[in-house]
């Protein structure tokens, strides 16, 4: 199968991330920028990045790229480029775009050109003058900036944040992609009890289960290039049973999720069936003044309230300095915590000792990284006589 240049699209601040992972898939022959990360693959590597990747937002084909200085420009050069080769007569191929930093600033219009020049080069293969559009969906995106056109098409449909699980949505709800990013940023060891102990509606902790069991977050979806008639339906049930293969779904794991509303842990509790990690995860309403563990070594990764709304600051900055006092009864642990609160470090009363800026939505946040010491090395002949209970 031949090379395909593909793009996974990323929220600013995970790229590197997001790089990782298509280098744990195989991909290794990839390039980060703001944004994206840009890979190489043949039509499998479609397939198992949208079913794998835990980080990334989308899956783009990039069909083409050049500078566009006109509009006239922008329309040869993308008729010029193989839409025939992804895009069957009967196909439905909507035109989105933006442009930043470009001559070429009129969306409506870069957007009308480009739809245009694909039909003019599918007339060409095709013999006809006018499409239907009534088979797969092909979404096409412009993306302008500055003035060097891309051209690409989605392949996953819904963002890949959609895992098929969460159906009802608590307030201010974390994006499971910013989720698994600051579980795999923390490196948490899946031998290793975590707790969250803002759980809301049970994010965090569903896709640490996820990643401690292995299962694919893709597994119980759909994507747009499913449909496609280029992939065949075989190299997908390939990469389905890959995934499957690979899971771990009766692996055994200490994942915690705790929080004070009723309704937020009826909500995570619910999500953990329908993501199947019940079994999982503890969930168990409980303030976090209340939080303690008789294990030595953990994780904490949690979103707290950040106190955006008029009114909740004292309360919040209250919440912070508890957090300081309670974590620090847990010394030995880790601890991250994700708030675009600016004095979180004064209130927590300790720096952190690494910070990422992250977006939680369009909310610039940071990613406070509090590392506890290793625990001790035990030695083979303990470690064995501990799996044998003796």
């Amino acid at each position: 199968m031949a090379k395909i240049q593909l793009i996974a699209t990323a929220t600013f601040g995970i790229e590197a991330v997001v790089g990782r992972e298509l280098k744990k898939l195989g991909y290794e022959d990839q390039f980060i920028e703001n944004g994206r990360v840009t890979f190489a693959g043949d039509e499998s590597a479609i397939c198992r990045s949208n079913l794998w990747l835990r980080t990334a937002d989308r899956v783009l084909v990039k069909v083409g790229e050049f500078k566009a200085l006109s509009f006239e420009e922008l329309f040869e050069q993308t008729k010029a480029l193989p839409w025939e080769e992804w895009i069957p007569e009967d196909a439905e191929f909507p035109v989105e775009g933006k442009s930043i930093d470009s001559k070429l600033f009129s969306v409506p219009d870069c957007q009308a050109i480009v739809k245009k020049a694909i039909v003019e080069k599918l007339k060409q293969k095709y013999k006809c003058e006018w499409f239907k559009e009534t088979g797969p969906k092909y979404t096409i995106e412009v993306g302008l900036l500055k003035d060097v056109a891309t051209l690409t098409i989605d392949t996953s449909g819904a963002g890949l944040h959609k895992r098929g699980y969460r159906k009802l949505v608590g307030g201010a709800p974390l994006k499971e992609t910013l989720a698994s990013a600051m579980i795999l940023i923390s490196r948490w060891n899946k031998d290793r009890v975590l707790i969250d102990p803002f759980c809301g509606s049970g994010t965090i902790p569903i896709e640490a289960a996820l990643i401690g069991r292995n299962i694919a977050p893709g597994l119980k979806r759909e994507f747009a290039a499913e449909k496609w008639p280029r992939i065949n339906k075989d190299i997908w049930e390939k990469a389905r049973q890959e995934a499957y293969d690979l899971a771990e779904f009766d692996r055994e794991l200490r994942i915690q999720g705790s929080d004070i509303d009723d309704e937020a842990m009826s909500l995570a509790r619910y999500h953990a069936k329908q993501a199947g990690v019940e079994s999982a995860i503890h969930l168990q309403r409980m303030p976090m003044a209340d939080l303690k563990s008789r294990y030595k070594y953990g994780f904490i990764i949690c979103n707290p309230p950040y106190g955006e709304r008029l009114g909740e600051m004292n309360e919040v900055e209250d919440l912070y300095r508890q957090m300081g006092r309670v974590f620090n009864s847990l010394d030995t642990w880790s601890h991250y915590v994700i708030t675009s609160h600016p004095n979180f470090e004064k209130l927590f009363g300790r720096r952190a000792d690494k910070k990422r800026k992250l977006y939680n939505g369009r909310l610039l946040c940071n990613y406070y990284q509090f590392f506890g010491p290793p625990p001790p090395k035990i030695r083979e002949e303990d470690k064995q006589l501990q799996e044998q209970n003796i």
